[in-house]
């Protein structure tokens, strides 16, 4: 298979993609760079999300049970993720050396530029061949998107889409702490407010000092979507999303509902309801004051609050209690979580001359989709990420200075609630029984406030030539300084009035040419 070198020009964060005739993609070496292993092994190199935990290094113990449990040699070297910032940069700057992993997760569209340009796979044609299970595990009808999705316009298959079939994110709040101010749950924004001043003045967490952060977020205003799904802003992770406002597909950013809850939120900043480095706090930064028993509510996966649990436990000696954040009740509103079925592209594969290099990777993906090796995936490898007890497998306590990183964790890939319950369940401990049962039934909860929202699936391909508003430049620069206090909220009708004329428009105007065809 023909791979084209391409080079690429990054300025300011933006990606920008070269074609370079004439050359192949075997150039350069990587950390899987290498021939088979004398067993006849093959390795590759795989990208994706690191939170902090130890690579994955040819002869580690995770990469021998990689290889034994799926027959492929798994090299996972170490990228700081930061939300996917830094590793997007790192990622460029491999593809640029002409150097690209064999496997990895594309970020911010980056795959539509690679595909154009024949730097990663057509799978149209190999995963039927090659790898089954993957056709098998992903529901036909999220087939049909990405193919419309598919950046060269001939219906192809460019990318392996992530799918969360359940609502995975929801405001978490200290039910403990609601206890000792003598509140009941929020159901209101007044009462949510209340809540927040209380958490502020009235030292819940016992240790005599006001260091208590109601709630907060972190930098580019994000991870803060409780805050603004009461006013019906379909948010991911702190991206604006698309969803139907007015009877039409519309970039939620612009929308009244975002206005409004950016003067609530800026109003909460100011009273000191919302932690004051929120709008500086790296992801590292926000789950230390989570875990040091400080924060009051916070937003993320529902489903990794024990993580949450066990490190304020271990700092502190406190046996947390989260709730589920009923989704507070503005009038006028119709608040909501945001769910997408359609998470992010999951995996991209490189359109590798090597043809062993190319053969191992879909005998990869083939058998992490292969539904048997789920649970062994997710456990991981024993004496590091799990243990045996009394003949059942236990998940051992987060530990980022020992465990190396789970990359193919089909949690990531191809998640349903039951097999979360049953995963998370199945592997707890005596000791974190605690924390797991708060879990199970909160991502139980979490559901009753999830709502898929039309834009879901929609390609990063409508961003293409406005690269600016694919990153968010405009809305983080406004939206912050609102926040902050440093702009009025009248500054908001600007923002819009710049996004339109700055791409938005053009921008709306594919979006809903895309949801005619995909979605009606």
């Amino acid at each position: 298979m023909n791979f084209k070198k391409i080079g690429l020009l990054v300025a300011a964060g933006i990606l920008a993609i070269t074609t370079v005739s004439g050359c192949s993609g075997s150039g350069g070496s990587s950390a899987a760079d290498q021939n088979e292993s004398s067993d006849g092994v093959v390795d590759i190199e795989v990208w994706g999300t690191n939170i902090g935990y130890q690579p994955v290094t040819k002869g580690s113990k995770l990469y021998e049970f990689y290889k034994e449990k799926l027959g492929v040699g798994v090299i996972n070297p170490y990228v700081e993720w930061n939300g996917g910032t830094n590793y997007l940069n790192q990622l460029n700057l491999k593809i640029a050396a002409n150097e690209m992993p064999d496997m990895f997760i594309p970020q911010q569209g980056i795959e539509d530029n690679l595909a154009k340009n024949g730097a990663i796979a057509d799978l149209t044609e190999l995963l039927p061949k090659y790898a089954p299970n993957v056709l098998k595990a992903i529901p036909e009808d999220m087939w049909k998107v990405v193919k419309a999705n598919d950046p060269t316009g001939q219906g192809r298959i460019y990318y392996i889409p992530g799918v969360v079939e359940y609502g995975r994110y929801a405001g978490m709040i200290r039910q403990d702490w609601l206890d000792k101010v003598g509140l009941p749950m929020p159901k209101t924004q007044d009462e949510y407010v209340k809540v927040l001043e209380a958490f502020r003045d009235q030292d819940p967490n016992g240790n005599g000092q006001k260091d208590e952060l109601p709630t907060g977020g972190r930098e580019q205003a994000r991870w803060m979507d409780h805050l603004f799904a009461m006013y019906g802003v379909a948010m991911f992770e702190g991206y604006p999303e698309w969803d139907i406002y007015d009877g039409e597909l519309t970039y939620s950013a612009v929308t009244p509902n975002m206005k409004a809850a950016l003067e609530f939120i800026a109003k909460l900043y100011k009273e000191g309801l919302i932690d004051k480095e929120s709008l500086l706090n790296t992801k590292d930064k926000w789950d230390g004051k989570i875990y040091a028993n400080k924060a009051g509510n916070y937003f993320h996966w529902v489903e990794s609050g024990n993580l949450a649990l066990e490190n304020i436990y271990k700092n502190t000696g406190v046996k947390a209690e989260f709730e589920v954040l009923p989704v507070p009740e503005v009038p006028g509103y119709k608040g909501f979580y945001t769910m997408k079925k359609f998470a992010p592209p999951q995996w991209v594969v490189k359109n590798n001359k090597d043809e062993k290099k190319l053969m191992a990777t879909l005998k990869l993906l083939n058998n992490m989709y292969d539904k048997k090796n789920w649970k062994d995936l997710f456990l991981g490898v024993e004496g590091m990420h799990h243990t045996v007890k009394d003949g059942k497998a236990v998940k051992l306590p987060d530990d980022k200075s020992t465990q190396e990183n789970l990359i193919l964790n089909p949690v990531t890939s191809v998640a349903t609630l039951d097999m979360m319950i049953d995963l998370t369940n199945s592997s707890a401990s005596e000791d974190n029984k605690w924390a797991i049962d708060q879990v199970t039934r909160n991502m139980k909860e979490a559901q009753k406030y999830a709502k898929e929202i039309a834009g879901d699936g929609l390609p990063a391909s409508i961003y293409e030539g406005f690269p600016d508003i694919n990153n968010r430049t405009l809305y983080v620069e406004y939206a912050t300084k609102i926040i902050l206090g440093q702009y009025p909220i009248s500054k908001f009708d600007e923002f819009v009035d710049k996004w339109n004329q700055s791409g938005g428009e053009e921008v709306t105007k594919r979006a809903r040419e895309w949801y005619a065809k995909v979605k009606n």
